[in-house]
């Protein structure tokens, strides 16, 4: 792996593509449309929904592997022994996403959703919109910490050694975590469907997508891959866009009834969110890691594999459940929560590196 120049990282200036600047708009008019579709046409989108096998439905599965494979092909496992070169940054990155995140969204949505926005829900769906939030606390973001990283001017090495230790700690500790907390929160665990949702949707993803990037590094090289990247960019969206399409055609009828549950099910993730990124941005601090390590380590503290979570939710839950919703409310903050985070890290990077000129100072790998 080629060390990145800072002369060279500044001529290529960070940007959002296209899809991701307005992910929040497509996400918004995907709702609009599932939810239209669902009432005027609801027949095909009962027929998708009885499409499964073993509790999978095969749909969604396919539209989840279309938009996982891409993200898990940007992975390189082999950074992974480079995570002791920045250790402090790694281990707040590890602490923050694994030891932290699950259970202070856990706790945050018992207090919210489980008891102060109570009598604004319906009741039949207080659980599972608790579990939605664990699950998506659960995946720490795979993918578009690389953008996040990059707007940030984050050190690239750091950034990758990061989400390969977190994907391969994500393999183990996923199941077990969200296990334990929806049990601690009284809901039933039906854990062979968890497992097989690791199985379906990390496991074999992981595989596929490294042997797959294998495969194109020896035939044609890091072209061939960043080719690769680009191609499937936008179908990678657009499998999401089209996931979110069919959930909200079955929850289209709850939705109208009541249309704050949204902004209720937002509400503890955007806590969550300053929260993490506010105390990994501060520990890594306090441990004198430099800005630029700094920064994609607590962006990834923050941010979700909301990808992921929404599979796991519809597969535990299903289509109609609080907990597929409320990880879809994920997706629907995610943009722009997180762009407001990296204009945070952007401007306090004076006060980050004030009479400490050592945290200024660039990694080299």
């Amino acid at each position: 792996m080629t060390s990145v120049t800072e002369s060279s990282r500044r001529r290529a200036a960070p940007v959002l593509g296209t899809f991701e600047r307005y992910l929040t708009l497509w996400v918004a008019l995907c709702i609009l449309a599932g939810i239209v579709l669902g009432r005027l046409v609801p027949g095909p989108f009962q027929f998708l929904g009885r499409i499964t096998v073993a509790e999978v439905n095969i749909p969604v599965a396919v539209l989840i592997w279309l938009m996982i494979v891409p993200m898990l092909l940007k992975v390189d496992f082999g950074a992974l022994h480079r995570v002791a070169e920045q250790w402090r940054g790694i281990a707040v990155t590890v602490s923050v996403n694994w030891l932290i995140k699950p259970f202070s969204m856990a706790l945050l949505g018992w207090l919210s959703i489980g008891w102060l926005f109570r009598p604004l829900l319906p009741v039949g769906q207080i659980d599972s919109y608790i579990a939605g939030l664990i699950i998506l606390a659960a995946a720490p973001c795979t993918a578009m910490v690389f953008v996040w990283s990059n707007l940030t001017d984050g050190e690239p090495n750091f950034t990758l050694t990061q989400v390969a230790l977190n994907d391969t700690i994500m393999v183990f500790a996923f199941a077990p975590i969200v296990g334990l907390l929806l049990g601690l929160s009284s809901i039933t665990v039906p854990w062979t469907t968890l497992f097989l949702s690791v199985v379906l949707y990390i496991v074999v993803p992981v595989i596929a997508a490294q042997l797959w990037r294998r495969s194109l590094l020896v035939a044609g090289g890091e072209a061939a891959l960043a080719q690769t990247l680009r191609t499937l960019q936008p179908i990678s969206l657009l499998a999401l866009l089209a996931t979110l399409v069919l959930l909200f055609g079955f929850q289209g009828e709850q939705i109208v009834r009541q249309p704050l549950i949204i902004a209720l099910l937002a509400i503890p993730i955007v806590i969550q969110v300053y929260v993490n990124a506010g105390l990994a941005y501060a520990l890594n601090r306090m441990l004198g890691v430099p800005h630029d390590v700094a920064c994609p380590s607590a962006l990834i503290g923050a941010s979700n594999f909301f990808e992921l979570a929404v599979a796991a939710a519809i597969a535990l839950f299903g289509f109609q459940s609080g907990a597929a919703l409320a990880t879809v409310v994920g997706v629907l903050v995610e943009v722009p929560v997180m762009l407001s985070v990296v204009r945070i890290v952007l401007r306090t990077r004076g006060w980050y590196e004030y009479r400490n000129p050592a945290l200024s100072s660039r990694m080299r790998f």
